[in-house]
């Protein structure tokens, strides 16, 4: 680090900003498969925490890739600086009082865990969608399964590259099994019995 390039503490911190919005700030990183719902159920639980009003705002893998991080590819080299930029992007929003809502494969467990120490105790809640593979592959909403199968698509999740599932998820989800509304009050009563929101 530059040492010329110093952190300025400013009168309104994390515990003002939080105050103020009436709940916790928090990071709720949505991972799983490609098409195992982490989109759609972190868009689902978004629209809830608008309606009680909740301040939320919702990182989506697919729409950090046309911006933030739109010179990465898919090397396992890009995947975890993809991961290192969301994680901190996400620290600054949780500063900035948010409930942040991440849908990313990121496959790798020591990058999860690094988006987890930049966080406060607490604030990092890992959301593993279990949904099976093959569940998973049977859905392709974005046609990609049927062309990593046909090598046209390298590097990707679950058939050339690995998935390191969760060790020790706050909250597991299967979309195969649970409906997206039984999904969302899963994730809403998680964060009422962690005082995140009232």
């Amino acid at each position: 680090m530059d040492e010329n390039i110093v952190w300025h503490n400013y009168a309104v911190d994390k515990a003002h900003r939080s105050e103020q919005k009436r709940h916790k700030p928090c990071v709720l990183w949505f991972t799983g498969y490609s098409g195992s719902g982490k989109s759609t159920v972190a868009g689902a639980l978004e629209s809830a925490l608008h309606q009680q009003g909740v301040h939320t705002y919702l990182l989506d893998g697919d729409n950090v890739r046309h911006g933030l991080c739109k010179d990465l590819g898919f090397s396992d080299e890009d995947r975890v600086e993809n991961i290192r930029r969301v994680g901190e992007l996400s620290k600054l929003m949780a500063d900035a009082g948010l409930v942040v809502l991440t849908a990313f494969i990121s496959p790798f467990q020591a990058e999860r865990d690094m988006v987890r120490s930049l966080l406060d105790d607490g604030e990092f809640i890992e959301v593993f969608l279990d949904t099976p593979l093959d569940v998973c592959e049977q859905r392709d909403p974005k046609g990609l399964y049927k062309k990593a199968r046909a090598g046209e698509i390298k590097h990707f999740t679950g058939i050339d590259s690995d998935y390191q599932a969760p060790v020790n998820p706050e909250v597991t989800l299967d979309t195969s099994k649970n409906s997206l509304s039984d999904s969302v009050e899963q994730l809403v009563a998680y964060l009422k019995t962690r005082n995140i929101i009232g």
